[in-house]
Order: C-alpha cells, then structure tokens, then sequence
C-alpha cells in the first residue's frame, strides 16, 4: 500500500457522457477532495449531482474524463475494479437467492481461492460483525430488509477492503429501521476501523453518520466540512436551502462597523448580523437564518426585532412552527419548542408578532 494520509483523493477530477442529443454533460465537474484514513465521509446533494458518478469512479466503474484518483496515495485511472482495495455496498442488495448466507457472504473468497476452512472462519466473524451470529445456513428470503442489508454489509466487509463504498445502501428500508441502521453503520465503521464513502440524498442521515460531508450540486463540490459546520456556517445559498430548512431575507447592505453588518431588508426593517467577512455598501445580500434560531414576542430582545403578521400555526407536540409575513413581502418560519409553554400562551393566526434574532444568528450569503 503507498503511503498518504488520505485514504482517498479526488484531484480536478471530470467526467463527461455524452448526451442523447449529442451533448456534452459535466456530470462530475473539476472536483478535487481528499478523505482522511478511518473517515465516515458522505457525498450528498440531489438527483443528477453528481455523487454516484464519483462514487463509481472511485470503485473502477466508471473512468474519470480527466483528473486523478488515488487510494492511499496510488494512482489508479490504470487499475480495474476488481484489483482496487474497495468494496461498494448498493441499494439493491443483490444476494444471490438461490445461496445460503453464508456461500452469499464467502462467494468473493471462493473466487480468490480462499480455503474452506479459512472462509468459515471468516464468515463466521463477518456475521459477528454485523450482529446476525448463526445465520449461515438461512437463504435471502428468509431473512428481513434489514438483516439482508447486514448481510450485503458482511459481504463487503468479508474481503477485509481498505474503503467500503455505500451507495444509498438505506435507502429500501422503512423509516424506523432506517434511523436504526444508520448509528449501527456508525458504530460499525468505528468497530472496523476503516474509511467509509456513503452517498446519499437524506441530509438528516449525512449529518447523523458523517465526521465530514461533501454537498454536491451540478457536477461541482460546494462545501466539504464537519456536518456542524455544514448546517451552521453553509458556505451558499445551495447549502443553506438544502441542509434542514432556512429563511432567506433579502436585503442591502448599509455599512460595516468592524465586524458588525447593517443590513437594510427593504420594507421590512434594519438588522444587524456579525460576520468576519467584508461587504460594500449597496452590496444586494441574503441574510439566512433558521426557525429554530427566531423568537417570537421576546421582551428580552433589543435589536433586530421585526414586526409581522401571524399566517399559520402548525403544533406537533416538541414544537409549534409558525409562519409570519412582513411588510416588503417577507415571509419567515419559525420553530420554538413548546417547553416554555407553561409560561406562555400560542400566537393565533392573524396576531400581530415581533420576530427577534441575535446578532450570531444568521449567515449572511452572496451567491
């Protein structure tokens, strides 16, 4: 194995198809990340991002238009699937049904060769690894989605790669047991100690399972960072929409007194928000803030107070989320958790509101 400090490096890597029409589509678009060793790094975004393109390539399936790939430092746009040091875990599990789980789990043994008594052994310790002890003998439909995704787990797993690849591998099951499986594959990854790759479209699961996470949109790499900082600091507009939810408030920029900015929301009112960053006055801005970080009618709260009409109530027990308008067209959801409900009485559809927010709330975006 070459020597690197990451298990995985993309470097100003494309990949073109050619369309239908005759076209030609970026689908993977000069992106360059490196995944540390023992990382559980996630590749997220939509449909047609371009993280299942990355994915492939990283396996062998697919070739890079241009750019490189290494593993732990090896290049290899010249080195086939099957002999890269990877396994990929798909959606659709493909167990052979007519096999015992256990010739499921040691059929890539038998086919390198490995002795019966050696894939036993090695089988046997794949099931312990995936909790499922003593399933050897039971075949594919005999076992739920759920033991049947361990299965294809200790299948990757059997052949001891140096990064397993996770292609939407939760995708098929119900919402309980997806939730399940997802801080199992978690636990597993630190048990295993090795580095994993997940795609998927579920933010929720990416922030839930990721020490970092890659969020994809059209080709392009848009922010690669810890899932805390994914969701509080998003780096654009992309990001910020498409991690949980966030209000964007529309406004220009009045001036700047050190690191406090003053933001005219036109028509609504005048806010202020610390950032480190430099703006020009006149600057067109998107001040994004999520529900969870508003108050409503907080008498504790000096600056940055906007007054607005309550449109929608919606209480689901934790919380009440709240839909408000304001004058200039503004419209903003709040989210505030009914512990202090003892203390204070729901706003109704149609009441008059003050929505506050601190200064460190909000991010302010440009593109």
């Amino acid at each position: 194995m070459a020597s690197s400090e990451f298990a995985v490096e993309m470097q100003d890597v494309v990949k073109q198809f050619v369309t239908p029409e005759g076209g030609i589509l970026a689908a993977v678009n000069h992106v360059t990340m490196q995944i540390k060793e023992n990382e559980f790094f996630s590749l997220l975004g939509p449909s047609g991002c371009g993280k299942t393109t990355s994915l492939r390539m990283i396996a062998g399936f697919e070739l890079p238009t241009d750019g490189k790939i290494l593993i732990h430092g090896k290049e290899m746009s010249q080195v086939p699937a099957f002999q890269r040091p990877v396994n990929t875990v798909f959606q659709q599990y493909a167990l052979f049904p007519h096999m015992t789980v256990e010739q499921n789990i040691g059929f890539g043994l038998e086919m390198k060769g490995v002795s019966r008594a050696e894939r036993i052994k090695r089988v046997g310790e794949a099931l312990e690894m995936v909790r499922l002890p003593g399933m050897e003998l039971r075949r594919p439909k005999q076992l739920s989605g759920g033991q049947q995704q361990r299965i294809a787990l200790a299948r990757a797993l059997v052949n001891k790669p140096e990064v397993l690849l996770l292609d939407e591998p939760l995708g098929a099951l119900d919402l309980k047991l997806r939730k399940e499986m997802q801080l199992e594959l978690k636990t597993l990854q630190r048990e295993v100690g090795i580095t994993f790759i997940y795609v998927t479209h579920d933010q929720e699961e990416a922030l839930t399972m990721s020490d970092r996470i890659a969020v994809m949109s059209k080709g392009v790499a848009l922010q690669v960072d810890i899932p805390e900082a994914i969701y509080e600091r998003p780096a654009t507009k992309f990001v910020a929409d498409f991690i949980g939810e966030t209000n964007f408030l529309d406004g220009v920029v009045k001036g700047q007194n050190s690191s406090t900015v003053e933001i005219d929301l036109v028509g609504t009112g005048t806010v202020y928000v610390e950032s480190s960053r430099k703006f020009t006055t006149g600057q067109q801005v998107t001040v994004a803030v999520r529900p969870e970080k508003l108050r409503l009618n907080n008498p504790d709260d000096k600056d940055n107070n906007l007054k607005g009409h309550v449109e929608e109530v919606i209480y689901i027990g934790t919380d009440t989320h709240y839909g408000v308008r304001f004058a200039g067209g503004h419209k903003a959801r709040i989210r505030e958790q009914n512990v202090t409900l003892a203390q204070k009485t729901l706003a109704k559809t149609g009441d008059e509101v003050t929505m506050s927010f601190t200064h460190t709330s909000p991010r302010i975006l440009t593109e």
